[in-house]
């Protein structure tokens, strides 16, 4: 797609696939790109931004997670109930476009609680744990350290990962409602000996049948209205 940014991440296929999924219209980007790749955070939040300039009035955003809170435990699915910053960095830095959204947007109820209310409800029916927590954004790509976690964990983050702020900044910025899900798919550093992407991967893969199972009766829930 012109000015798709192109992943490099195993794991992330970068295609854009559009259909339906029962009375809901879907568009669904398989895969990310993130700013520790160099790509610049315009080019990173372009495929949200053209998601909801196509018509998407909801962004449901997914991500793999090490689990900051010692009580989350890899397989986790976690809903994200707010977000901290470690970057210091915002995707709305420098003019603002008008046509997308105001010059200083709202950010607090970034992720909608109706539609958190909505998936917890879903999960209750199928049988779903689904816990909730904070999720704290890191620069990366090298993985925290045991400091950054324990700083971290002090700020009252239950998450930590490498992406999905930039992408939710820039859909509340364009009006857009938010639900973002965790998968935790490793203990962060300094609870576990090391940290890989292979066991990332490998927790994402095993989780990936409930998770699309979450995600189905969520965005099926949405196209009847209860959302």
């Amino acid at each position: 797609i012109p000015g798709f940014a192109q992943s490099k991440v195993k794991g992330h296929a970068g295609q854009l696939v559009a259909g339906r999924c029962g009375k809901t219209n879907v568009l669904a980007m398989q895969g990310r790109v993130h700013l520790y790749e160099g790509y610049p955070l315009s080019q990173v939040v372009l495929p949200a931004r053209t998601l909801i300039k196509a018509g998407c009035e909801v962004l449901v955003i997914t991500n793999a997670a090490g689990g900051i809170n010692t009580a989350l435990e890899p397989g986790d699915l976690v809903l994200i109930n707010d977000h901290i910053n470690f970057t210091c960095q915002n995707p709305l830095v420098g003019d603002n476009d008008d046509r997308l959204g105001p010059r200083f947007p709202d950010m607090s109820v970034a992720y909608d609680l109706e539609l958190r209310e909505l998936a917890f409800a879903e999960a209750r029916d199928a049988g779903i744990s689904l816990r909730e927590g904070i999720y704290n954004w890191m620069l990366g790509p090298s993985y925290e350290t045991p400091a950054e976690i324990r700083l971290a964990r002090r700020a009252g983050a239950d998450l930590a990962g490498m992406s999905t702020v930039p992408e939710v900044i820039a859909a509340r910025h364009m009006g857009a409602r938010v639900l973002g899900i965790s998968c935790v798919t490793n203990k962060a550093a300094g609870l576990q000996e090391t940290l890989s992407h292979d066991e990332v991967k490998e927790t994402a893969e095993r989780v990936k049948s409930t998770f699309i199972k979450l995600l189905t009766r969520v965005v099926l829930a949405m196209g009847e209205g209860l959302a």
